[in-house]
């Protein structure tokens, strides 16, 4: 990675703040979400089968799964600006590559680039956030950076679909590019170094060992970031599956992808704002609940109209409003507390977390989405699979947790006795 050297940065306000985590997190969605309606015109450009171009998404999310596990741990020892700064460099070569692939296998190899980079704003954004604010203010500064980042799940896809409908895909690329470089100097004026060297964790391969060990034989930390990466899946299918889902069962063109996905990111902001104006006011666990009514409800009925009516819209999308309303609901909450189930290595706790709601993400779109796309009822069903999952790992989290409780009780209890 990119080492820069010291220099001193300006104070960052707290809205600053926010508008720059959020367009490092949109990295993601931009890289995905863009060139989804280019894909036809990939093909073509390239020579491809369709099946080949989808890979191009696959080899992305797998290669973005798995350098995730590292960006926490590289910005625990080395720092979080540097890493930042580093994979926004890489990330804007890859974007150049991409742009200039003359087949589909080199597409798939600056796709993997991209995939190594694209996570490291995302990640380590969180863990920024906790190294700053605490309690009530950590959840309204994610909420805050959750409902800017929403905007660009919504503008990409449209995005894309107008600049291959009046240049090409290639441009898509070229575009990725110029934002990245825009947001590197962004990042390098004002990002602030939130991690100073005393807290730093020392680079050694068994102390790492050690503390992913710690991270994933936690049932805890399995349960809880489960439950936000099956709430996330069930919304991925339907990412995933655009390109078929839209074009053969809603017979839209390229540039009407907006039908899903700005129901789709309606609901994360308005859950995001919500989430935000909660903080303080309602307990978590409240919360949470209520955001899990929202997704399971919306998940049912978007089953049932399927099972007895044609895909049509609005009535295929309009469900995706709710369910990512009810996702924007419980994830700020359980977020933080899987950041705070270690908070000696929270950026290691964000790669892992992130790690599996990437490779979940990564199975959805390699296989998931291939299988269910073609039928809007089981896309549905899909969906719903994904949102009862959550719910039972969450459920799960709450059981284990008084389970211990009531354990660490008892032997509190017997160990008063004995000394007695």
């Amino acid at each position: 990675m990119m080492q820069t050297a010291p220099r001193p940065v300006p104070a960052v306000s707290y809205g600053i703040l926010a508008i720059m985590l959020a367009g490092l997190a949109m990295l993601g969605p931009f890289s995905i979400d863009t060139y989804l309606p280019a894909f036809p015109n990939i093909q073509a450009g390239l020579h491809a089968t369709a099946i080949e171009v989808q890979q191009t998404l696959t080899v992305y999310m797998l290669a973005f799964a798995m350098m995730i596990l590292w960006h926490g741990a590289l910005s625990d020892s080395f720092g979080r600006r540097n890493i930042i700064l580093g994979s926004l460099a890489l990330f804007a070569l890859a974007s150049l590559g991409c742009a200039a692939a003359h087949s589909v296998t080199y597409l798939w190899a600056f796709r993997v680039v991209q995939g190594i980079s694209a996570g490291a704003g995302m990640v380590i954004g969180r863990a920024i956030i906790r190294d700053r604010y605490a309690d009530a203010d950590a959840t309204r500064l994610l909420s805050l950076v959750t409902m800017i980042f929403s905007i660009a799940p919504a503008i990409a896809p449209i995005l894309g679909g107008w600049i291959v409908k009046l240049l090409d895909w290639r441009s898509i690329f070229l575009f990725l590019f110029l934002y990245t470089m825009l947001l590197l100097w962004f990042c390098y004026r004002l990002l602030p170094e939130t991690l100073p060297p005393a807290k730093r964790q020392p680079f050694y391969p068994r102390n790492l060992a050690q503390n992913y060990k710690q991270v994933f034989r936690s049932p805890l930390f399995h349960l809880k970031a489960g439950a936000v990466a099956f709430n996330f899946g069930g919304l991925f299918l339907y990412v995933a599956a655009a390109p078929v889902f839209l074009t053969e069962q809603l017979h839209l063109g390229p540039d009407q992808f907006g039908w899903q996905f700005i129901p789709a990111v309606g609901g994360i902001f308005l859950g995001a704002l919500t989430a935000n104006r909660l903080a303080g006011k309602m307990p978590v666990h409240l919360q949470i609940l209520i955001g899990f009514g929202f997704l399971v409800g919306a998940a049912l009925a978007n089953v049932l109209y399927h099972a007895f009516f044609p895909p049509m819209v609005p009535w295929s999308v309009a469900p995706l409003f709710f369910y990512t309303f009810g996702m924007s609901l419980v994830a700020p909450g359980v977020t933080l507390m899987v950041l705070d189930l270690f908070p000696s290595i929270r950026g290691i706790v964000a790669s892992c977390q992130s790690f599996t709601l990437t490779m979940l993400g990564a199975v959805i779109s390699g296989l998931a989405a291939p299988l269910l796309s073609h039928s809007a009822l089981w896309l549905a069903c899909g969906q719903l699979t994904c949102a009862l999952i959550a719910l039972g790992c969450w459920t799960a989290s709450r059981s284990y947790q008084a389970l211990q409780q009531r354990r660490c009780g008892n032997a509190w209890e017997a160990l008063n006795e004995s000394i007695d």
